[in-house]
């Protein structure tokens, strides 16, 4: 493990410099690292870290989630108004309707096998996302609308959203039939994570007051909180659907709005923790991602996802109609709504496992997604935003 572990933080890193000295960006050297090392291709990297790798990866999502949560102002949302809401689900929606309209033409899938696909490939990474958006906001662009806020809500909220579509269609197709409370799990889900977070967050804020603790003690404590909603998540769906992403989130938030002085100094912390968070996170990512498929998608997969990129994009714009958004600002919107990674891996590979018929061309579409967006949409962000926003 020990072997593994040096590989990746050296060849993750040198790879990350070098292509950010050519101004590219570092998750690309990340995702290559992780995909050379993987058990795919030089098989380099332990069965001790394979195995626990979706718990390494859970760990570094809320890391960053925790870090946004304590830059995310609750007056900035408030400000934004009915787009934050339209981002959580539009965009993924138009996506999915386009893959369960095109799948079925490009792969002579079924249609709810077309929907499972859709479900896959709709949901945006918060990994790549967030601490994009993160450092958007500390550099002041587009801080007078609250740009980087709306896209930050959006993006986390759209991945309990579909990875619910998910859940669903894959009931579907294993016989259990379609549950309307399936969809009622979506708000429920938000409203029960965003109320246990603010609650957990006031009581922190309580103790941080009452007890003299060091700051990183708090972020220890912070990170063993949203490890326990996370597991909480897991622990109560059968009976109540809840986010503990969005809790880690509403959690940060509460701290914010509460104690200022001290979120500002924990997000500082937390901006280093997530160096290393970070490495981990896409190394492990890439390799979860198995390349001898792609040569089998071919050229009808990056047609479905370009062209699903098209209505997601469309979507987004539909929800900034009648905004006070200039056309630059919108755009950047759509650009930082295009990168997928953290939930195809995830689940890339379940429909598969579960014996969906199209599973393969399901994980093979999914890898590709990875491969095509996140630098697209890297990229798209890092290259863009100066050129776009307008700083304060």
């Amino acid at each position: 493990m020990l072997f593994s572990l040096a590989l990746i933080l050296i060849i993750g890193f040198t790879l990350s410099g070098i292509l950010n000295r050519v101004r590219l960006p570092g998750i690309l050297g990340m995702l290559i690292t992780g995909v050379i090392l993987g058990p795919f291709v030089l098989n380099l990297i332990s069965p001790d870290i394979l195995n626990i790798s979706k718990d390494l990866r859970q760990i570094a999502l809320i890391v960053i989630l925790s870090r946004a949560g304590l830059s995310l102002d609750v007056k900035d949302l408030k400000r934004v108004g009915r787009p934050a809401i339209l981002m959580c689900f539009v965009p993924a929606t138009f996506e999915l309707v386009a893959i369960i309209l095109l799948a079925p033409i490009l792969f002579k899938v079924s249609y709810i096998e077309a929907a499972i696909m859709g479900t896959v490939l709709a949901a945006v990474s918060p990994a790549v996302v967030v601490p994009r958006m993160l450092k958007v906001m500390e550099g002041g662009y587009g801080k007078e609308k609250s740009i980087p806020q709306l896209i930050l809500a959006g993006a986390s909220v759209d991945d309990v959203y579909v990875i619910v579509l998910f859940t669903a269609f894959m009931g579907m197709y294993q016989g259990r039939g379609f549950s309307v409370l399936s969809l009622i799990a979506v708000p429920i889900s938000i409203v029960v994570g965003l109320a246990i977070g603010i609650l957990s967050g006031l009581l922190l804020v309580f103790v941080f007051k009452k007890l003299h603790i060091r700051d990183t003690v708090k972020i220890l404590i912070i990170l063993s909180v949203s490890f326990l909603f996370v597991t909480l998540e897991s622990e109560v769906k059968a009976y109540i659907p809840m986010s503990g992403l969005l809790a880690v989130m509403a959690l940060g938030g509460t701290i914010l709005k509460k104690y200022e002085a001290l979120a500002k100094r924990l997000s500082n912390k937390f901006s280093k923790v997530w160096v290393g968070a970070e490495i981990l996170l896409f190394v492990l990512v890439g390799a979860a991602v198995d390349i001898r498929f792609v040569s089998d998608a071919g050229l009808m997969a990056v047609i479905l996802i370009l062209s699903a990129l098209i209505f997601r994009i469309c979507g987004v714009y539909i929800c900034l109609i009648k905004t006070k958004l200039t056309n630059k600002e919108k755009l950047f919107c759509a650009i930082a709504y295009l990168p997928k990674a953290t939930v195809q891996a995830a689940i890339g590979s379940i429909p598969l496992s579960a014996g969906v018929e199209a599973g393969n061309t399901i994980l093979t579409v999914a890898v590709l997604a990875i491969l095509i967006t996140a630098p697209i949409g890297a990229i798209g962000i890092d290259r863009t935003y100066k050129r776009l926003l307008t700083k304060s």
